[in-house]
């Protein structure tokens, strides 16, 4: 089987066009294996290595302090609580809403769809929406994080698009069989459906995993707050309060502040990559299905 011929200017393209990709590949992975490797070295090593992606000497101390209390464990199952329930409520409000939304004899539709778009263009501002979550007595409590964004008014319009373009010809299949809307949500609909879904289930799970300022806002109670918030404590603010030297061996010596921060930063941000390699199948078609197409 021959190779099809390539001109010089296309192989120099390609290769140019590989050189910037990996340059750019690198400079988004180095920093994050830096970390990964600063979080497991001595103090001296930070010191008096500026850079380096493997440590001369591996010590795990950095996270025996972060875990030798329940507070980063506790951030973490807020943030797990947050993550698992928001998601699926995003992904329940947004499908039985993008479903009769995508039937164009549904009455007022067009009112509707007009009252979606509205919020992506205008939005209250800060400060009214804290006085609505005060109103309902959602301060202090982590509904505050998941409620108020039930809805995201992109995704709704993307997944509404996937659902127009199913053929209608299954619909009509399903309800000479005696299927109900519910049923033909559930058995026909959903199933075909599971690109764009896995799609928007990574979105709505790393949005709620990385979302640290909602929860800045509403809630007071450190034991409440999710893993991000307690990020921000230790890295912006030099907080090393993860730990405690009681809970230790006498022996023990604390790691430097910067090793717990990077240990911190690793442990916030391992799990959500972990999701990833799961939705992986989905992602390239889903992200692109259900798009406005010219």
């Amino acid at each position: 089987m021959t190779r099809p011929y390539k001109s010089v200017s296309g192989t120099i393209f390609d290769a140019c066009n590989y050189l910037f990709l990996g340059a750019f590949a690198l400079a988004a992975v180095l920093p994050f294996l830096y970390i990964i490797a600063g979080s497991f070295a001595s103090d001296a090593e930070l010191t008096e290595r500026a850079v380096f992606l493997i440590p001369e000497t591996f010590t795990f101390a950095a996270y025996e302090y972060i875990f030798s209390t329940d507070t980063l464990l506790r951030s973490i199952g807020v943030s797990v609580f947050v993550t698992v329930v928001g998601t699926a409520f995003n992904l329940f409000f947004t499908v039985t809403m993008a479903y009769p939304l995508a039937r164009r004899a549904l009455v007022g539709r067009n009112l509707l769809l007009n009252l979606v778009i509205f919020p992506m263009l205008f939005s209250g501002g800060m400060i009214p929406m804290y006085l609505v979550i005060r109103e309902l007595h959602l301060l202090d409590s982590l509904w505050a994080l998941i409620l108020p964004g039930a809805i995201n008014s992109f995704n709704l319009i993307i997944v509404k698009n996937f659902f127009q373009e199913l053929p209608p010809e299954l619909e009509e299949a399903a309800k000479i069989d005696g299927c109900t809307d519910l049923g033909l949500l559930w058995k026909i609909v959903l199933p075909l459906s599971k690109p764009v879904l896995a799609t928007f289930t990574l979105f709505y799970a790393v949005s709620h995993w990385n979302s640290f300022f909602d929860a800045l806002l509403y809630i007071n109670d450190p034991s409440k707050w999710p893993l991000q918030v307690m990020l921000r404590q230790i890295v912006m603010l030099s907080q090393s309060a993860a730990g405690d030297l009681y809970n230790m061996d006498p022996s023990f010596v604390k790691p430097p502040d910067q090793s717990i921060k990077m240990a911190v930063i690793v442990v916030g941000t391992i799990p959500i990559l972990l999701v990833y390699p799961f939705l992986q199948k989905h992602f390239a078609k889903g992200v692109m299905i259900g798009s406005v197409k010219g």
